[in-house]
């Protein structure tokens, strides 16, 4: 047995007092973590039901409702979800992302990013880059007159992927990091960390239990609702992807990082990188306003900049259709401008 994987054990045995999630957070303090984002995530939890609505707007007293901060001691877990300040403490909150010009990392690099984030914006952050990066095609589903636009690889599994590499990766390597890698041929999602001992990547592809590494932190997610903990998740996502006509997702350790990859074709003629899209790809079964609704419906809290990555079209052109839909009494904005949410009004 390796010096790593007896650490390893070791650390598992001690889980439930002495984790990494759990110690005191080094030099960070109330100011330092993001407001805004901890009251969205009150007003989600609320909305969920899977926090008290007596729950103060005061950010420590919603730590303390989490869990995140204990005896007034803010716990690794709350930086992580929450942190602004990373360096130098706090290095592995790292998101990469690269989008590479033929099958391996030798070849072209054609877009890179790097940037140090909270859990939440990570997410987000992620998204946005796969929307921009990945082609939009489109097909006319027989029997339909509209025509369908889709991405090579179902949203909801990435989304689902991501979440979980964000959620159970391991924290306490400085060294660690996630990775989103775009090639011609697949996508790579990899995460820092092996899998918590008795899981093995064959029973991702089937029934399991759910064992959690860093239980703080998905429960947060949780009462976001933004995820279940159940375990449910890599089969959700095979079955989406076999739902989608694609092959289903591949489960992986390599290097002391789990690795999931897509396999799906993108194709060098298809890299946006940050551009818009064609006006081609905007005509569809439903108008943009309606394709905001819907996205609004599922993320109340998402930004301008988000739909319009999402979306395809420039920011400035969201906001006119924003306009538009509050003064047609189809939408209005709760709470202010940063840190509020949109309500789609049936």
């Amino acid at each position: 047995m390796s010096q790593e994987r007896y650490e390893s054990l070791l650390l598992n045995r001690a889980h439930a007092r002495r984790r990494w999630e759990n110690q005191p957070a080094v030099d960070v303090e109330l100011l330092d973590l993001d407001k805004e984002e901890i009251l969205r995530t009150r007003e989600a939890a609320i909305r969920q039901r899977r926090i008290s609505t007596e729950t103060s707007t005061d950010i420590g007293d919603i730590l303390d409702r989490l869990g995140l901060r204990r005896e007034g001691i803010i716990t690794q877990a709350a930086q992580v979800l929450f942190g602004t300040k990373f360096l130098p403490d706090y290095p592995q909150c790292l998101l990469k992302m690269g989008r590479f010009r033929g099958t391996k990392v030798t070849g072209d690099i054609l877009d890179n990013r790097q940037e140090h984030l909270n859990a939440f914006t990570m997410i987000r952050q992620g998204m946005a880059f796969l929307d921009r990066t990945l082609p939009l095609a489109a097909k006319f589903p027989e029997g339909k007159i509209f025509r369908e636009d889709r991405l090579p690889v179902p949203p909801n599994a990435l989304r689902e992927i991501l979440l979980n590499a964000i959620m159970h990766r391991d924290y306490s390597d400085p060294g660690g990091h996630i990775a989103l890698a775009v090639f011609d041929d697949r996508i790579e999602i990899r995460s820092s960390g092996r899998l918590p001992a008795g899981l093995t990547v064959e029973m991702l592809s089937g029934p399991h239990l759910s064992k959690l590494r860093n239980p703080l932190i998905p429960d947060t997610f949780h009462r976001t609702g933004a995820v279940e903990i159940w375990g449910r998740g890599t089969n959700r996502v095979i079955d989406e992807c076999k739902r989608y006509g694609i092959a289903p997702s591949l489960f992986e350790e390599l290097q002391g990082y789990l690795v999931v990859t897509f396999r799906a074709s993108i194709g060098p003629e298809s890299v946006h990188l940050g551009t818009k899209r064609p006006k081609g790809s905007q005509k569809g079964s439903q108008k943009s306003s309606q394709k905001i609704l819907e996205q609004i419906t599922r993320q109340p809290e998402v930004t301008i900049d988000e739909l319009a990555a999402h979306i395809g079209i420039s920011s400035r052109a969201i906001k006119k259709h924003l306009r538009n839909l509050k003064e047609k009494g189809k939408l209005k904005r709760i709470g202010p401008d940063r840190g509020g949410r949109w309500e789609v009004i049936s």
